[in-house]
């Protein structure tokens, strides 16, 4: 009976777990899609403030969507690694 109970609450607890890794991907893939939009609303104003500036502001633009999607993407192989391990 004991080990029953025992084999229910670590299956339990291994699908909340999953739950939230997937929850924790869901997330960071919503939040790196939101920055990536501001970078891109901000860098149009500016090109329509300054159109001579347009190669050094899609260069920024560009690094700048970059580091968002890495930190997004690493987050979302930490909360696969999770399921996975």
């Amino acid at each position: 009976m004991i080990i029953t109970t025992m084999i229910l609450q670590a299956a339990a607890g291994a699908a909340l777990g999953k739950a939230g890794a997937a929850l924790a991907a869901a997330i960071a893939a919503i939040a790196a899609a939101i920055g990536i939009g501001k970078i891109g609303k901000s860098t149009m104003e500016a090109i329509a403030r300054q159109p001579e500036s347009v190669g050094n502001l899609r260069t920024s633009m560009l690094i700048a969507a970059g580091m968002v999607e890495g930190a997004a993407l690493f987050a979302i192989i930490v909360c696969f690694l999770t399921l996975i391990l």
